[in-house]
């Protein structure tokens, strides 16, 4: 039997570097999330992402997928401080980054295409969304939701181009007997967020699974632990979310950061997956909360 281990993280909410102040930002959409930020960055501390991500390197998964929301106000400066990030965590081919809607806030000044993590993107390193990366028997199928929006929305869409182009990859990669997993930053299933904050097109998102099927849907966004399902041509396809990687434990309302195990095993009677919740206590220990089986 042969098994691959992903590790699914979301939503880092990274604090933000320190920058100059910048007047544009006024009549933009960063200066309500700043204002934001301060109000509810004891959401988000680093001492608990780097406990989740000990717990991670401890684990020594094949790859490492991260749905999105890595910075907050989509500035040049955070952009950077990603990408030192992202590399300490390990070589960007074992690291797949979706992005999120707080990573594409606005267009002035930040990076075209979310450059400075092209790396972790794909392997082909250029081209638009989206991109497959085959592991082992796994095709991880990496699509971006990221979009700006007006103020008080943290709405995400795919476009027709791109829903078209993740059909062709599904239907091929499926054809070679790939696991496919496919990643986004918002929910494919309905009513896990609100209308603000749902990916607008995921009526054809899921016309497309339904058509050409998957083995796993994995997303963010919602900073919840969620597991849906969408209809697929032989049943049902598992959609699978976790709460912000950066959320202490004990806060009133919020789930406390966690990340999940998905170890995908090949054998004669075809794949099977198991998920194992790893979680952050109080106390800044990560533990393991509890496994499941999916297929």
């Amino acid at each position: 039997m042969t098994t691959f281990r992903l590790a699914h993280l979301s939503d880092l909410h990274l604090t933000p570097p320190a920058r100059p102040f910048r007047w544009e930002d006024v009549t933009s959409k960063r200066l309500l999330s700043r204002i934001a930020w301060r109000r509810k960055r004891y959401r988000h501390l680093e001492p608990v992402l780097n406990a989740i991500t000990a717990s991670i390197r401890e684990r020594a998964p094949d790859h490492v997928a991260i749905t999105g929301d890595l910075i907050n106000f989509a500035t040049p400066e955070e952009f950077e401080a990603a990408r030192q990030w992202l590399t300490g965590l390990g070589p960007p081919s074992d690291i797949t980054v979706s992005p999120g809607n707080h990573d594409a806030l606005v267009h002035r000044d930040a990076p075209d295409a979310f450059a400075p993590w092209t790396p972790w993107l794909s392997d082909s390193n250029e081209g638009a969304f989206p991109h497959v990366r085959l592991r082992g028997p796994v095709a991880i199928i990496n699509l971006s939701s990221a979009k700006p929006t007006a103020l008080h929305l943290a709405q995400g869409s795919l476009g027709s181009a791109q829903i078209e182009r993740v059909e062709a990859m599904l239907r091929s990669t499926g054809e070679q007997g790939f696991f496919r997993i496919v990643l986004a930053h918002h929910p494919v299933a309905s009513g896990v967020v609100s209308n603000r904050k749902a990916l607008t097109d995921r009526a054809d998102l899921r016309a497309v699974l339904a058509r050409a099927g998957a083995e796993l849907v994995l997303h963010g966004h919602a900073h919840e632990a969620v597991l849906n399902g969408v209809a697929g041509p032989l049943g049902a396809i598992p959609v699978l979310g976790v709460p912000s990687a950066s959320t202490p434990a004990g806060l009133a309302g919020e789930q406390a950061a966690r990340w999940n195990e998905i170890a995908v095993s090949l054998d004669h009677k075809g794949f099977r997956v198991q998920v194992t919740a790893h979680g952050v206590t109080r106390d800044l220990s990560v533990i393991k909360l509890g496994e499941f089986a999916l297929i």
